[in-house]
This record gives C-alpha cells, structure tokens and sequence, in this order.
C-alpha cells in the first residue's frame, strides 16, 4: 500500500449520536416537550444498520453503544495513529427524515450545537459540516449563516438522496449563501427514505440500497451540472462524499457525448461537463471502488485527468479498509500528498 504522510486532512469522519436525548440539551423548552411526549426515542436510517459489518471495523466497533460515539475512541483509532492535521466530522443522522420542517429545523440546529459542544470543543484537530434542513430552503439558508460565525465549520452537508434533484433552483439559496461564506457542499450517500433508493422502485436487500448510491450521485451530478448550478455559482465547490471513483470516468464521457448533441436545450452549459468537474466537483477516497491493480488504479487516475479531484478519507467508523491501508496500492507519493494535504486546503478554504 502507499505510504501515508503526516499532518494529512480526513475528509469524511461520522461522530455518531448516541441517542436522541443526547440532543436535549440544545432544543428549546418547546421541542424538548415534543421529543418527551411523542415518545421519540431514536432517529437512525437504514443506510448504516448497526450491527451489519460493513458498519464498523472489527477492531473500531465498542463493546458497548454505537460505533464513531466517542471522541477519545476517534483520537485513539484514527486522529492519533494516522498522524492528521485536521479531520471533517459529518454526522449522518436521521434528521433528514424528518417531514415536518420546524421539526427538522429544530433537529438541525441541535444537532449541530452538539457537534460543536461535544466534538469541536474536545479536540482542536475536528472541523465540523453544517447540516441543514433541507425542507424548507429558508431555513436551511438561516441554519448556515449561524453556523458559519463558529470557523471550525468548514461545510455544508447534504444527502445525495433526498425529496428532488439537487440542481433545482428552488435549492439555489442554499448554493448562494454556500459559495458567499466560502464554504463547500458536501453531497453525502445516504437517502431520506422519502423516496425508493433506486429508479424502480423499493429493493429487498441493504446491498441493493448501498450499491445503488453511486447511481444516486451520477443522477445528482449531472442535475447540477445541466440546470447550470456552476454557470450561476462558478466559485462553489461541491464533494461528494462516499461516491466511489471508478465510475466518474465512463459517466463523463457519455454526458460530454449527450451534451455535445442536444446542447442547445441548455445554452447556460458552456463548459464541457468534464471542465466543470474539474473545477468545481472534488471526491472522497473511501470506500474506494477501483480494482486493487496498481496499472489499473494508475490508468484510473489518467482517465479522470486529474490530480486534484480526490479528497483523503477513512470513513470512520466504516468498515473500508485494515490497519492504516487507507491509500490504495499504486500511488506515487506526489499523488499521495496531493490526495492528503495539498488537495483538502484547496478545497476548504477554512482549513487554513
């Protein structure tokens, strides 16, 4: 495996929840009143069920609780051993699912309180991502302007599977005051369940719902590019965060082909699709889904036609990889410290 370098920057880590009531202390009188009474007791998707394997490392998984709950546990795992300069915490919580959108506002709001008070405060090396309540656009504008005072939020955090495409310009405030504050849009998998995770409908098994993420971001990828969210934000980077790689290359090169024939049904499009994700698109390392051949990986890497696209992640507490293998075989170590360092500070410009 290629070798990993110091003071590098984690660009997906998930600070787990523990309960509900863990976030209490950061709603108001009234919403705490309403987590009592409705006897809400947890918030959690089935895009990481909590005792599949793929959740959580063997070796990363505690006795007791979930996985990715502690801080001490994330230092002792990741920050420490790794040896990074800063890691992104993105807390996938159900919060999203929620319909009613005072509700989810309230939910947002604590969620993130939480994240500064029981994270950030506890380890100067975490940077947070901002999660929004995408319900009501308003107050997901409203949500980022607050969090964006705090410098440690780096990010702003949404699903790849949500109630629309994400290149509909009702969603545009949100991009608007996105690329103001100089903070990049993290598109995460995951789904809001308000929808089937697929085109066709409801699958029967987990491995349906989590191979079918990547069809998700190629769906989202292209709404953003053709309803000209670049051409009206060209300063908004966008990360997708656990979309996988290998399939960026081939995907291009049909949308360039398709874009190239019916062009004149988008004239705001006036870069080719691949210039505007070179520009403006950045993608997560884990989980990594190129074959472990290093020829491969590097004619992988060639085809993308570019270096500075991948971000370093280890999608803790996710089971991705072993040991410290986090990079694939293959890398040189140019490329190593363009994925780790150089590429992360040009992508968030907080981190500096």
């Amino acid at each position: 495996m290629a070798s990993l370098i110091a003071g590098g920057v984690d660009c997906d880590v998930h600070p787990a929840v523990p309960h509900l009531t863990s976030l209490l202390p950061y709603l108001n009188d009234y919403w705490r009143d309403q987590v009592t009474t409705r006897g809400m007791v947890d918030l959690v998707s089935q895009s990481y069920p909590q005792n599949s394997p793929i959740t959580a490392r063997p070796d990363w998984r505690p006795e007791q609780g979930k996985p990715g709950e502690s801080v001490a546990d994330m230092q002792r795992h990741v920050l420490d051993p790794f040896q990074l300069k800063h890691a992104i915490c993105n807390p996938i919580y159900g919060v999203q699912m929620v319909f009613s959108e005072d509700m989810q506002a309230a939910f947002c709001r604590a969620l993130n309180d939480w994240l500064a008070k029981e994270w950030l405060d506890r380890d100067a090396r975490l940077r947070g991502s901002i999660v929004i309540p995408t319900q009501s656009v308003e107050k997901a504008v409203a949500e980022i302007e607050r969090c964006a005072l705090d410098k440690r939020f780096v990010q702003v955090l949404m699903l790849v599977m949500g109630d629309t495409p994400l290149g509909k310009r009702a969603l545009w405030p949100i991009y608007e005051t996105a690329e103001r504050l100089e903070l990049p849009v993290g598109i995460h998998a995951g789904s809001a369940y308000h929808n089937p995770p697929t085109a066709v409908g409801w699958g029967s098994y987990h491995i349906e719902d989590y191979v079918g993420q990547a069809q998700a971001f190629q769906t989202q990828l292209t709404s953003l590019i053709v309803e000209g969210v670049f051409a009206k934000y060209p300063r908004l980077k966008m990360v997708l965060l656990e979309s996988g790689v290998s399939w960026i290359s081939p995907y291009l090169w049909r949308l360039h082909k398709f874009w190239r024939g019916v062009r004149m049904e988008t004239p705001w499009v006036d870069r080719a699709p691949l210039e505007i994700v070179r520009s403006n698109i950045r993608f997560s390392l884990q989980p990594f889904d190129a074959p472990p051949e290093p020829q491969t990986l590097i004619r992988l890497f060639d085809h993308m036609q570019s270096d500075e696209l991948v971000l370093f992640s280890t999608d803790y507490p996710h089971w991705q990889f072993d040991g410290q293998d986090a990079l694939p075989e293959g890398l040189s170590p140019d490329l190593v410290r363009k994925i780790m360092i150089d590429n992360p500070h040009a992508t968030y410009p907080r981190l500096k």
